[in-house]
């Protein structure tokens, strides 16, 4: 299930990765939600995608705990 939850996450910061501020909410929300390594991996998704969406990268400082 906690697989599931990576996933979902990954689907619902694409949809909203049109608006920064949308998007570092999500991130936060996924941080308290996901395990230590589906954060990690989280963050290098989020890194690829930001090479695509530059203005994504201040939410980048919630994942470098």
């Amino acid at each position: 299930m906690a697989r599931a939850m990576f996933e979902y996450t990954k689907t619902v910061l694409d949809k909203v990765s049109f608006d920064a501020n949308l998007f570092c909410k999500e991130v936060k929300k996924a941080i308290q939600r996901l395990l230590p390594h589906e954060i990690e991996e989280l963050r290098l998704w989020i890194i690829s995608l930001t090479r695509q969406n530059p203005e994504l990268n201040q939410c980048l400082i919630y994942l470098n705990t």
